[in-house]
């Protein structure tokens, strides 16, 4: 096995070691195959589906969720001690399971099939009517949401659910602009249950016809080869340049982000490779654990997919899919660029080397060997712009990927591996599965009690005040009170996005943040998409911040780095994603797609932004041409941020502030050269 090999039993190993929602509970020989043939029955289901036409919503996302709800209290265990050894066969444990276990996994298919079985005319006469039944097994299911949500991510977003519950039911009692008239257990049941704005919403429903086909397509896609032959052309791009396994890194994390929207599956993946000869080529450990991980976010901010918020998009927006994925282009080339420019300034500093040449694969040897397995990706990104459903298109890229599996002779499929990989791609999929459903509750609550637009209030409400105390002590030229008003709203959803996304999986974060922060950007005149946009970009930012870094401690359990260190150096690393949302609000043009786009506004910010990210990297670095001095290091990070605000006079400010240093830098660079 060569170096740049990647050994991908030993990469779903780290994945489930780092990752608690791949961390699944051992199952005896029998248990093993009854679960395995269930989550291969679910992929299966979801295949015939997309290929083959959807069942009507409600009845398409009911089977969705039984299956998912119920497999979870199968597949992981309700405390750290059911992570051992599986226990023997007992009364109170059959096929090595807690019989609690089995209770709850037939909870969840009485409780989650009840109200798709519903004719529909007798579902839409029960509607604010509820049955006792209905209010009994509607309870039943929000409580196994919550549990199965702890399993699967921990404690944070089933508090959040149980909060805007709380919320609901004792409104006469809340504070101030709070107050609202309250709802009853059977008022707030009914509503989350019965109604499609609840658990059965848009999220479950967007995960259920999206996302799962294809996390399926990242997991085959990744079994034939094609995340092999993106790591070999990486290598081949950036692996000979100084500091080449960081780069290589960044290259190839951007390249498996196309296929795998995970930031923990990208991190593992590609860590498993880079990490290593990072560390050997003379990174620091923290450092190169935080490259990696900062790279492997990007997963979830690069087309065609997204993670799954493009298709999550595409149902809040009602925009085209197309629309979405021009809009994603320019951002995450800022977020990558932003990375690369750090590693490179930092490997210029220390002198780390790049690969040697029998280090480099031989990538005609790589396309020779992996050229088919470019076809599934071809395929499915052919479909998706060519205007049919996304989920047709994931139907289209996992067929091709079995049959490039089956007929490659250089990495030949066998059919087992197909079943594996349908049994995987269906595990995979089980926490998000179950997250969406526990924010179908969020969603219900702020449309029941309309506490959206309150949040909203008060966030706009606070920012003016900010903005009228700092108009005070600025000119007015610097910045009008409208603006800062916008710029303080930004910074204060920009932070709840953060804190919301600790520990909440990416998708549920963007959920909850458009349900809830978005509005307040829509008072003030921000564009939908745009909104949609900051929101997500600053939920993905959770995986890299501490105190819930999850990409970066799994990066860090691989690397024996410390993990907040690593978390701090990552959080460091993405600074340039951080401040580009600013950007695309203040200049949407950058975008591509929004409202009034023009060229000039779209070269400024682009340039702006480009300039603005180097010298950030640079004062960071502490080295731009040469190592910088203090006071170079303080102006180039002033500059950077006249630079990437999205203004002619301000970028022209920036530039004149930031030549000085150039100068310098050159004059030294000069110097060092001759005295050489």
């Amino acid at each position: 096995m060569t170096q740049l090999e990647l050994d991908e039993a030993k990469a779903r190993e780290l994945e489930e070691k780092f990752d608690p929602e791949m961390r699944f509970r051992p199952l005896g020989s029998l248990a093993g195959r009854i679960v395995g043939g269930a989550l291969v029955a679910l992929s299966l289901f979801h295949y015939y589906t997309a290929g083959f036409g959807l069942l009507s919503e409600m009845l398409h996302r009911g089977i969705h969720l039984a299956f998912v709800l119920g497999l979870v209290f199968l597949v992981f265990p309700a405390t750290p001690r059911g992570y051992e050894a599986p226990p023997a066969s007992r009364f109170m444990t059959p096929l090595g399971i807690p019989l609690l276990d089995w209770v709850l996994f037939a909870a969840a298919l009485a409780a989650v099939l009840h109200v798709p079985l519903i004719p529909l005319d007798d579902l839409a006469f029960r509607v604010g009517n509820p049955t006792s039944t209905d209010v009994a097994l509607g309870a039943i299911l929000i409580v196994l949401l919550i549990e199965a949500n702890r399993r699967t991510i921990g404690w944070p977003l089933p508090l959040i659910a149980i909060s805007f519950m709380a919320y609901a039911l004792f409104g006469p009692q809340m504070p101030g602009i709070f107050v609202h008239p309250g709802a009853t257990v059977s008022q707030l049941v009914n509503h989350l249950y019965l109604t499609s704005q609840g658990i059965y919403g848009v999220a479950l429903g967007v995960v259920a016809t999206y996302v799962f086909h294809f996390v399926l397509f990242g997991v085959f896609a990744t079994r034939i080869g094609l995340g092999q032959l993106f790591l070999d052309c990486a290598a081949w791009v950036a692996g000979r340049y100084a500091g080449g396994p960081a780069k290589v890194s960044i290259f190839g994390s951007a390249l498996f982000g196309m296929i795998s929207g995970s930031s923990v599956a990208n991190t593992v993946t590609v860590g498993s490779l880079t990490i290593p000869m990072m560390v050997r080529l003379g990174y620091k450990k923290h450092f190169a654990a935080a490259v990696e991980s900062t790279a492997s976010t990007g997963g979830q901010i690069t087309p065609p997919i997204l993670g799954a918020a493009a298709f999550l998009m595409i149902e809040f927006l009602n925009l085209p899919y197309t629309t979405i994925i021009l809009a994603s282009i320019i951002p995450a080339f800022m977020h990558f660029f932003g990375v690369f420019m750090q590693v490179h300034f930092e490997a210029k500093r220390d002198g780390l080397r790049g690969l040697r040449p029998d280090e480099m694969p031989d990538l005609k040897a790589a396309f020779k060997r992996d050229w088919p397995t470019v076809i599934p990706l071809i395929g499915l990104i052919y479909m998706l712009f060519a205007g049919y459903t996304p989920y047709l298109a994931a139907f289209t890229g996992i067929t091709l990927a079995v049959l490039v599996g089956l007929f490659n002779p250089m990495r030949r499929m066998r059919p087992i591996e197909i079943v594996e990989g349908l049994r995987d791609g269906a595990k995979y999929a089980l926490a998000v599965g179950v997250a969406s459903a526990c924010v179908g509750i969020v969603v219900g609550v702020v449309t029941l009690t309309g506490v959206g637009f309150k949040i909203s209030f008060i966030v706009t409400s606070f920012a003016a005040d900010m903005a009228q105390a700092s108009a005070a002590v600025l000119p007015a030229w610097v910045m009008g009170l409208q603006t800062l008003t916008l710029l303080f709203t930004l910074i204060l959803t920009a932070i709840v996005c953060v804190l919301m996304g600790c520990g909440i999986p990416t998708t549920a974060t963007y959920i909850i943040m458009v349900t809830v922060a978005a509005p307040a950007l829509g008072l003030l005149g921000v564009e939908p998409i745009v909104a949609h946009f900051f929101v997500f970009y600053y939920g993905v930012l959770a995986d890299i911040t501490p105190p819930v870094a999850i990409a970066a401690y799994a990066a860090a359990g691989m690397a024996g780095a410390d993990p907040f260190k690593t978390g701090n150096t990552a959080f460091r690393l993405a600074l340039g994603k951080a401040l580009v949302p600013f950007v695309f609000v203040f200049s949407p043009s950058i975008l591509l797609v929004a409202k009034g786009f023009n060229w000039p506004d779209f070269a400024t910010a682009f340039a702006g932004c480009v300039i603005g990210i180097t010298f950030l990297s640079a004062a960071f670095s502490a080295y731009l041409l040469v190592p910088a001095r203090l006071w170079e290091r303080l102006v180039l990070a002033v500059a950077s941020i006249l630079l990437i605000a999205p203004e002619i006079w301000s970028s022209i400010a920036g530039l004149v502030l930031a030549a000085p240093v150039i100068l310098a830098q050159l004059a030294r660079r000069r110097a060092a050269s001759m005295a050489a």
